[in-house]
């Protein structure tokens, strides 16, 4: 049985970092990966940021980003079942692909912001393709101090999306 790694209600970052390791490296090994893990920790995070930082690159990553990353995002769900992490800390483990994440998280916040100014225009509400709730909070994030508009998450499962509002 693995030690928690949340105290006090905060991650431990450290003891987080060194099973993501271990989880990761692990992974790599038995599925015979050419890959190379790297695992650090934020000096500083912001509430709601990412605080323990993986990535993966080598001869397979291509395999991890095929098909929109989803095996990355399978791996990075496993990580969370094997590391017993509570939803609530899901948002500060992080896990990439030579940037392949950081890259559509920044894709994301570009569409948020031209879509905001989209609705300020027109003063209609614009709904956004469905997406994990990974990255509907990156666009809540990216429009929260934005004014002229407000987010909303609708819908249910694969269907799930926001909706920007004119404030």
């Amino acid at each position: 049985m693995r030690p928690s790694l949340v105290r006090d209600g905060k991650l431990d970052r450290e003891a987080a970092a060194e099973a993501l390791r271990e989880f990761l490296e692990r992974i790599v090994r038995t599925g015979k990966f050419e890959l190379r893990v790297n695992v650090r920790t934020a000096e500083a995070a912001e509430e709601g940021e990412a605080e323990v930082f993986a990535d993966l690159d080598g001869k397979d990553k291509e395999i991890l980003m095929a098909r929109g990353g989803e095996a990355l995002k399978a791996l990075e769900h496993l990580a969370f079942r094997a590391l017993d992490l509570e939803p609530a800390n899901h948002e500060k483990i992080h896990l990439d692909c030579g940037g392949f994440r950081a890259l559509r998280f920044e894709e994301l916040r570009m569409t948020a912001r031209v879509a905001a100014e989209r609705v300020i225009a027109s003063r209609q509400p614009f709904q956004l393709n469905p997406m994990s709730s990974r990255e509907r909070r990156i666009v809540h994030l990216a429009l929260k101090e934005m004014a002229g508009v407000r987010t909303e998450s609708a819908g249910a499962g694969d269907d799930r999306h926001i909706v920007i509002h004119p404030k």
